[in-house]
């Protein structure tokens, strides 16, 4: 696969034959506010997905690309905001809490089943890097949706994390931080160019305007994100998902093994589709060509 155009993020974009609507439900007393894309002149109920992005980020990144490219091949897409986040509310914000996104995603899921454009037999799940291992959690546990698609997929347990984030003493100290008083006031940058002490320094996309630095980022991580992010599971769901998953990817993600261990221990029925060396983990977010075959690849999934 050769390098291609971005998708740009600036300035709303549209698709063309693709419908948006605003859209809120509720989440554990908290209204969630998201975007609903269909495709234009749909006449019957119509097979659903709810699609979630990276960590840290909101429905006008990668979560509403991959919804504007899934209702432009059938799909009601829903990309909305997690509680504490983006235009949604709830209290603390900028936390990512792996157990409070899952169950966001269960309500969107139920969202979706009372609205009459959707099909309610034929709701499933798209998590895009870190919201991977939620999503397969929700769609292993709920009823209401019946496959899971990754692209990219960030997939960490806990002895894993620990290498990525400098080792047991690091990670520690990274919690214990996360338990001190205070902590959810204390907010760092999500990403920077400058600032050491973002928790993604010099990382692409997050930090480039015309890709992932768009106004509607937060851009913000609130310091107790680090205990249930460090000590999240995202494996454990292996052992109890039977429904039809994908993986799309490429030996140039961000946690490759973290893809190859899921797919050793899971006994569901899993397809893959690998992308060549060139594409990275960013790239899934907004390279057209990555995006345009990680979406043919799920909309073929989730269609047979």
């Amino acid at each position: 696969m050769t390098q291609s155009t971005r998708i740009s993020l600036q300035n709303a974009p549209t698709r063309k034959g693709v419908a948006e609507r605003a859209v809120s439900f509720d989440s554990n007393g908290n209204t969630l506010k998201g975007t609903l894309y269909t495709p234009e002149n749909a006449s019957a109920a119509l097979p659903a997905v709810v699609v979630t992005g990276a960590w840290t980020t909101v429905k006008e990144q990668m979560p509403g690309t991959y919804a504007r490219e899934m209702a432009a091949r059938g799909f009601a897409a829903l990309a909305f905001d997690f509680t504490g986040w983006g235009e949604s509310e709830g209290t603390p914000r900028f936390v990512e809490d792996p157990s409070v996104k899952t169950a966001d995603i269960r309500t969107a899921a139920a969202f979706l089943t009372s609205l009459d454009e959707v099909d309610s037999s034929r709701i499933s799940g798209l998590g895009v890097c870190a919201s991977s291992g939620y999503m397969a959690a929700a769609v292993a546990d709920d009823a209401n949706l019946q496959k899971v698609a990754l692209v990219a997929p960030w997939l960490h347990d806990p002895a894993m994390a620990e290498g990525i984030y400098g080792g047991p003493e690091m990670a520690a100290s990274l919690i214990a931080a996360s338990e001190a008083d205070g902590a959810e006031d204390t907010v760092l940058l999500g990403a920077s160019t400058t600032d050491e002490n973002a928790v993604m320094y010099q990382a692409p996309y997050y930090t480039e305007e015309d890709r992932g630095l768009i106004p509607a980022y937060d851009n913000k991580f609130s310091v107790a994100s680090w205990k249930p992010w460090l000590t999240y599971d995202a494996q454990a769901s292996a052992d109890r998902l039977t429904k039809p998953m994908l993986m799309v990817g490429s030996p140039s993600i961000a946690l490759p093994a973290g893809a190859t261990a899921y797919e050793a221990r899971t006994k569901a029925p899993l397809e893959k589709l690998w992308l060549g060396d060139d594409v990275t983990q960013f790239d899934f977010y907004d390279r057209k060509d990555a995006v345009t075959a990680a979406s043919d690849a799920v909309a073929d999934f989730l269609n047979t």
